[in-house]
């Protein structure tokens, strides 16, 4: 029997266009779990429409609405007050008896013109107020820096998480509730486990027979790995035995497949040489 010739086989090649698919297929999936994530964010990681951070310096200048009036001098550094002292008024007349006396009275402050201003004078000068549109405009809106991508999920996720904690928080706790019981249902409909017992309805369990069972036992280390060898050499000797079977039964099958081909060739034989003599 002549055997079969055996081609050597040839490894499996990717074509070009396959890989440029495959390329194109994650490119495109992370382009849509980006979206779908963030959808505010570009491919880069920038806020979309944020304004970049700049050091720029600016102030808030006055409105300028109406007519601008020019700054003045004015003060003299002493308290503004409306009422104004008396004047002296030289008489009309001259006395010929000694007038009477006058109650004496209390000695009041001079007013002025208020706070020293500029160079200072008689009129009352200007100071910066709240109230004056001229030097102080209203308020405007809060600007702030751009924020970051952290910053943005930190909200996010703070958010999400914020509304579970809210209603947690609102909802009432149970007055009948022990710690270490985490068991649902009353009577013989009581299920889940409780200090005393694992309740599973009218079966209580209890938990002394934890022990019992074959939970976190450690095992002696020489019986784990002299097990682990004996399971590597029975997988052994059974994967050579079960090669030994197919061997001896190829090997069978080929010495049933060459008798019978030598039987037939024989007998082929025998009537070739039996035609020739009878033509002779």
């Amino acid at each position: 029997m002549k055997a079969k010739r055996t081609e050597p086989a040839t490894k499996r090649r990717f074509s070009p266009a396959v890989v440029l698919s495959i390329g194109v297929h994650i490119v495109v999936a992370v382009v849509l779990m980006r979206l779908l994530v963030i959808p505010k964010i570009d491919l880069f990681g920038h806020k979309a429409g944020s304004a970049q951070v700049q050091r720029i310096g600016f102030i808030r200048l006055s409105n300028d609405h109406g007519i601008p009036t020019a700054g003045r001098d004015g003060g003299d550094g002493r308290a503004y007050t409306k009422t104004h002292s008396m004047k002296l008024v030289a008489p009309t007349s001259v006395p010929t008896s000694v007038p009477p006396a006058v109650a004496q009275r209390q000695p009041v402050e001079e007013g002025g013109s208020g706070p020293l201003v500029g160079n200072g004078g008689p009129a009352r000068g200007i100071k910066p107020v709240f109230s004056d549109p001229r030097l102080w405009g209203p308020p405007g809106k809060i600007v702030s820096a751009p924020r970051t991508l952290k910053q943005d999920l930190d909200s996010l996720i703070a958010f999400s998480v914020g509304r579970y904690t809210d209603s947690l928080a609102s909802e009432p706790p149970l007055s009948h509730w022990v710690q270490g019981d985490w068991t649902i249902g009353s009577g013989k409909h009581k299920i889940g486990w409780d200090p005393g017992a694992i309740r599973l309805g009218p079966v209580s369990i209890p938990n002394a027979l934890l022990a019992l069972l074959p939970l976190n036992v450690t095992m002696n280390p020489t019986v784990y790995a002299r097990n682990k060898e004996f399971n590597y050499m029975h997988r052994d000797i059974s994967e050579h035995a079960q090669q030994a079977i197919d061997e001896a039964d190829f090997n069978k099958a080929v010495r049933s497949i060459r008798v019978r081909k030598d039987r037939e060739r024989a007998a082929a034989l025998q009537g070739s040489v039996a035609d020739s003599s009878k033509n002779r």
